[in-house]
């Protein structure tokens, strides 16, 4: 199983972790495909060597051209589902830009939907949430990765910003590591060493806060932010490493949301469910009921985590004729999952599989292409879709990377 360690000792923006991933070994053709498949200005990342307090650090300069372009949160949002990137990428790079929206939605006292983002929201915040979606998914960083953040120096004095002169930490950077547990380092430097972007992408990617996990390091990587102050080094550190062995399975705090309908057109259930996955639901499922006076209905259950708690209530009011839902703590205990290709008659046939510790114990082929095969080849599905499932055993030596 792969584990992350991020020192953040001396402070966070997003160009550092993207930077620090790139020296880590993050595939960087794969990032910048990725950056110039997003339906905005043209964008792009370099990568220079340089300097920083002595010490030799990795720069990642985003290119991209002057923007007038105010986006909201649902503009980003769009952006971001709409381009071709990897599951896992898109679904970490939304989460980034909904704790910031959150975040200045409370710092300034109004509801997210009004949150024009002014310095997150510009291109090259973009760029760098999703450069670092992309990089971590690279490095087989996201999904059931162990990753951990050191606590976070956040600096001290003014900062000038959209809004006026803000004092440091900045009103956002507090809500965010206030809202994810994150332990602040205190530090000497008089500037701002977390920024906004930083601080959502530690917030987003820590599965906990601390000293280095048990790992073997596999590579280090170190990236620079733009100052080279004489007072401390302005960088930020990465160790990819394995842990010495995979978990038997991945457990997590859900919540359940039920409600009992009895009153809801049935041609409506199929597209409620589906809005409800998209609001980021792990699961959604209907269960016949019987009810008062024996007229038929339906129970409505959704497994969310906190998070999304809100945003999946909120689908089922406007979605439903319920006026009111039950909410319950669950633990779910899920197999790691990891995905991969293999081809039958020459179409690729793209698989999941749940892993048990190291031993694969289920393949899940996409239908659509285990289709297209059987087509292609004028095979039997039922042949193709077990010839795949066959396969798929041996896609990789390394499960769950």
């Amino acid at each position: 199983m792969r584990a992350l360690w991020v020192d953040a000792g001396n402070g966070a923006a997003g160009d550092m972790l993207l930077a620090a991933l790139l020296d880590a070994g993050a595939d960087l053709q794969a990032v910048r495909a990725g950056l110039r498949g997003l339906a905005v200005e043209p964008l792009d990342v370099q990568v220079s060597q340089v300097r920083r307090h002595g010490l030799r650090a990795v720069h990642a300069d985003v290119r991209a051209p002057r923007s007038d372009v105010s986006r909201n949160l649902a503009d980003v949002a769009a952006v971001v589902s709409a381009a071709r990137l990897p599951h896992e990428a898109r679904k970490f790079a939304l989460a980034v830009f909904e704790r910031l929206a959150r975040a200045e939605a409370r710092v300034h006292g109004v509801d997210v939907s009004e949150i024009h983002f002014h310095e997150v929201g510009a291109l090259d915040a973009i760029a760098d949430v999703t450069g670092c979606a992309l990089a971590l998914h690279s490095l087989d960083l996201l999904g059931s990765a162990t990753r951990v953040v050191s606590p976070v120096a956040a600096g001290s004095g003014v900062v000038r910003a959209a809004h006026g002169p803000l004092p440091v930490p900045v009103p956002a950077v507090l809500e965010l590591l206030t809202e994810a547990g994150a332990p602040l380092r205190s530090h000497t430097a008089q500037m701002e060493l977390c920024t906004p972007t930083g601080a959502a992408l530690l917030a987003t990617l820590a599965t906990g806060w601390g000293p280095a996990p048990d790992c073997v390091p596999r590579s280090v990587g170190t990236g620079a932010g733009r100052a080279d102050p004489e007072g401390h080094p302005n960088v930020l550190r990465v160790v990819v490493g394995d842990t010495a062995a995979a978990p038997r399975w991945v457990s997590s705090d859900m919540h359940r949301v039920d409600s009992t309908i009895d009153d809801l057109d049935p041609r409506l259930w199929p597209d409620v469910l589906e809005a409800l996955r998209s609001a980021g639901a792990a699961d959604a499922w209907c269960s016949p009921a019987l009810m008062r006076k024996g007229r038929p209905g339906h129970i409505l259950s959704v497994l969310v985590d906190p998070e999304r708690l809100d945003a999946v209530c909120r689908v089922v009011f406007e979605q439903t004729t319920t006026l009111g839902v039950r909410i319950s703590s669950v633990d779910r205990r899920s197999l790691r999952r990891d995905r991969g290709e293999v081809r039958a008659g020459g179409v690729a046939v793209g698989v999941k599989r749940g892993l048990l510790g190291d031993r694969v114990v289920t393949v899940q082929p996409e239908y659509d292409d285990v289709r297209a095969a059987a087509q292609a080849t004028g095979r039997p599905i039922k042949d193709v879709l077990a010839e795949v499932r066959a396969r798929a055993h041996d896609i990789s030596d390394r499960p769950g990377r």
